[in-house]
């Protein structure tokens, strides 16, 4: 009864190139599904051979949805993202669809199967005071300050992040809470999705053969146009949005454009970054996302995808 009354969200995960796009096409194109984007970079108008955004031949297959909702100078965060799905999500199942979300952004994929966002309200006073402390004393004393109100430890916290600390000390001091506490009550929260059933399939690959595909996929964007699409976003504000401009493809073209990187040096760069994202994709999904069915993408089921992992 459950799952006849309420829409099941299956989601396609996986690290950059490992071949998402092509599956997720023909999978909701076997399943009647249309597919949500989960990229925190497929947002914005104009940024598209860099993220390998899907193409319109490609869209054109199935219906895509949250690709292309603002300009590269305005800002889109996960609340926004959350609410948006959820509009999505009732709108395809009204239709009788089924619900396709793919993509590789942790933070948004984590909304999923995660409470979104706690109600501590930091005073903006508080907030600025530890900035302009962190700007001149560093970050050791706001580390200390952190440990004195938190005796009996602070969990995984990793303090050598600044804006986890900041993040962490501004909360211990608008509520008078220990940071255990906070994240103890911060984990009881619902999820934003927890009236569906959520099913999660990571799509993976050999080291190797991953590596191969990330290089010819650095070339195939640069051949395509890159620079010139950089060049033209860099017109339209891209340095506004410093999430934006830092991604890969973009911060190594802005080096280029900004004659702080030779143009024989722009392709290995791309590589190097974009393997080392996705070392760190292979630990996020690993340690932050719920048990999950992991699929080699080069010999994958459609029919078995989002089986439950044995």
């Amino acid at each position: 009864m459950h799952g006849e009354m309420i829409p099941v969200i299956h989601v396609l995960t996986g690290c950059t190139a490992v071949g998402k796009t092509e599956l997720a096409l023909r999978w909701a194109e076997a399943n009647g599904a249309e597919i949500v984007s989960c990229d925190s970079l497929l947002f914005y108008r104009g940024m598209d051979l860099g993220t390998a955004k899907p193409s319109p031949a490609e869209r054109a297959r199935v219906p895509h949805h949250l690709i292309d909702l603002c300009a590269v100078t305005e800002r889109m965060d996960v609340t926004q993202y959350i609410a948006k799905v959820r509009a999505v999500v009732a709108a395809i199942a009204g239709r009788g669809r089924k619900i396709l979300v793919t993509g590789g952004s942790g933070f948004y994929l984590k909304a999923f199967f995660a409470p979104l966002a706690d109600a501590v309200a930091v005073p903006p006073e508080i907030r600025s005071a530890l900035r302009r402390r962190l700007e001149a004393d560093g970050l050791g004393p706001l580390v200390d300050d952190l440990a004195r109100l938190n005796p009996a430890g602070l969990g995984p916290l990793d303090v050598q992040n600044p804006r986890r600390v900041l993040r962490a000390l501004e909360r211990c001091l608008a509520t008078g809470r220990t940071h255990v506490e906070l994240l103890r009550e911060f984990a009881a929260l619902p999820a934003p999705f927890a009236e569906h059933e959520v099913r999660l399939c990571e799509l993976v690959r050999p080291p190797s053969e991953l590596d191969g595909r990330i290089g010819h996929r650095v070339d195939a964007m640069l051949r395509a146009g890159l620079v010139e699409e950089v060049r033209g976003l860099l017109a339209q504000g891209l340095r506004e949005n410093p999430s934006a401009a830092k991604a890969i493809g973009y911060r190594e073209t802005i080096e280029f454009l900004d004659g702080r990187l030779a143009e024989h040096e722009l392709p290995a760069l791309i590589a190097r970054n974009t393997r080392a994202l996705v070392k760190k994709q292979w630990t996020w999904f690993r340690t932050q996302l719920p048990a999950h069915a992991r699929v080699e993408a080069a010999s994958a089921d459609l029919d078995a995808l989002f089986l439950p992992p044995v």
